[in-house]
């Protein structure tokens, strides 16, 4: 069975979402409409698969949502137009993407070539600021 990681290597989120669509697709064809249980549809190895897709999405998603935070930051956006833009508060919004920020420095830290080096760490920090930096 291939895992999250294994197929977040391989894939782009693009192949990845065609993949879970495809499978997601053949799963809901293949369930009974009057109980909605599952009936001969995808293999077992099939169902892992697309759990694993889904991990792999959220991944891929998680990322790139944090990039675009990053972007949105950049371009002058407040907290709270980031969390409304993200249905959540300015806190959780600045909370969730300093979070990421500590994910890519650890990641660095690992193994040296992914994330974020320290440059770029106190960097993406000093643009994030406080979620009070520029109140709307």
């Amino acid at each position: 069975m291939t895992g999250p990681d294994d197929l977040d290597t391989r894939l782009t989120l693009r192949t990845a979402v065609a993949r879970f669509e495809e499978l997601r697709t053949r799963e809901a064809l293949a369930t009974d409409p009057d109980d909605d249980t599952p009936v001969a549809g995808l293999t077992r190895e099939e169902t892992l698969e697309l759990l694993a897709l889904g991990e792999v999405i959220a991944r891929k998603a998680s990322y790139g949502r944090q990039l675009t935070v990053r972007t949105a930051r950049a371009a002058g956006a407040s907290w709270t137009a980031i969390g409304r833009a993200l249905g959540t508060s300015k806190q959780s919004a600045w909370e969730t993407h300093a979070r990421w920020i500590d994910d890519q420095a650890d990641q660095h830290r690992t193994d040296g070539v992914s994330g974020l080096d320290e440059l770029a760490v106190a960097r993406s920090r000093r643009l994030a600021g406080r979620p009070d930096d520029h109140p709307e």
